[in-house]
């Protein structure tokens, strides 16, 4: 291994230490509270050197976004696409379940902290490109009859959301911490099910797999 080639590893390496520690921070105490000299302190650098590899806290938190969402993103496209619409809602839905449930501390950074997206409060272009894959797949589902007509954006949205409350809570909750009885093992699959029923059109309102 060449110099160059050392240095430049040692340098993500550095990078990707201060993106690790500012994550943990971030959900610990909200990224609000956090200043660069904390993280600094907490990986027990000295807050020029944090500075070398971002300009301030913004910058630090692009590219915390950036990062996750560009894994996320790569998740969901893997694997051949459906010729389906609701088959490739259900597809990206589980590729998304199982993004939340493998990279728990991930998904709490990018879903669950209040200002992850910092100063501008808007989602990274990754991000807004794994939106657009529901999105995608739902107006595709409306045009080929798939779905009943209606507002592309708020079907996806309502999608979403469901199924991110249901992975939200098997991260924050352990099975059996659920009232009443531990959560079932395809709860995930059953709440995807539910919202895509939701939306099927006319006849085509029939159990999966019939």
């Amino acid at each position: 291994m060449g110099v160059a080639e050392r240095r430049g590893r040692e340098r993500e390496e550095v990078r990707r230490k201060i993106l690790d520690a500012a994550r943990e921070l971030f959900m610990a105490e909200g990224s609000e509270r956090v200043t660069m000299r904390r993280i600094a302190e907490a990986i027990e650098y000295s807050p020029t050197a944090i500075y070398n590899h971002f300009e301030d806290k913004d910058a630090l938190l692009n590219s915390l976004c950036e990062d996750e969402f560009g894994r996320l993103l790569a998740l969901l496209g893997t694997g051949s696409r459906p010729r389906s619409a609701v088959a490739w809602i259900r597809q990206l839905g589980l590729a998304y379940a199982r993004f939340g449930l493998e990279y728990p501390n991930h998904y709490r950074f990018m879903f669950m902290t209040p200002g992850a997206f910092g100063r501008d409060h808007r989602p990274s272009a990754p991000a807004q490109e794994a939106f657009g894959l529901l999105r995608s797949a739902v107006k595709k589902a409306i045009e080929a009859g798939e779905f009943r007509k209606g507002d592309v954006d708020a079907v996806a949205q309502v999608l979403w959301s469901s199924l991110h409350g249901a992975v939200a809570l098997l991260i924050t909750f352990r099975r059996e911490q659920f009232p009443g009885a531990p959560a079932k093992a395809d709860l995930l699959e059953r709440v995807l099910e539910n919202g895509i029923r939701g939306f099927l059109a006319g006849p085509a309102r029939r159990p999966r797999g019939r």
